[in-house]
């Protein structure tokens, strides 16, 4: 018997723990292997952190809640706005519709001339597309020119600054 007492398993009296189920007395196992302050810096970090996600949420909470009044105040007028657009896309339609009517009814009376009207109408839309593009390559051209010119102008900065070093 005087043997045993050098074990580990003579530290544990198995007789103390017959009235505890084996995951209990693994846990108590476990607690006397883990340093108790290493347990207490965990605690406080987690009620650290715990403190953050209760102002965290807090604040959400906050926010949603000026949200919800914001979006009970924009409310009505963006109903408005959107009463305004289908009301405008109406009138638009009707209005194409019209177009459409009146562009059947010259095609059919003046043939010819409503083909020559649609043949002016389209060169000048090219027209219109070309000057866009030109202008378009102007102001490219003036931005890379400008870049260009301010490369030389740090250029010549650096190099005025090295010949005074």
């Amino acid at each position: 018997m005087d043997e045993s007492k050098g074990t580990p398993e003579s530290d544990f009296s198995i007789e103390c723990f017959q009235n505890y189920a084996a995951p209990e007395v693994f846990i108590q196992g476990l607690a006397g292997i883990v340093d108790q302050q290493d347990v207490e810096t965990m605690i406080r970090a987690q009620k650290q952190m715990l403190q953050r996600f209760e102002k965290t949420n807090e604040m959400l909470t906050n926010c949603n809640a000026l949200s919800i009044s914001r979006l009970k105040t924009v409310g009505p007028e963006f109903k408005k706005h959107i009463q305004l657009l289908s009301e405008t896309k109406k009138d638009l339609d009707y209005i194409f519709k019209k177009i459409r009517v009146i562009k059947t009814k010259l095609s059919s009376q003046y043939p010819e001339a409503f083909a020559e009207a649609v043949r002016s109408s389209f060169a000048e839309e090219c027209e219109e597309d070309e000057n866009e593009h030109e202008n378009k390559q102007k102001l490219d051209n003036n931005r890379r020119s400008l870049h260009i010119k301010s490369e030389n102008v740090q250029s010549q900065f650096d190099a005025s600054r090295r010949a005074s070093e």
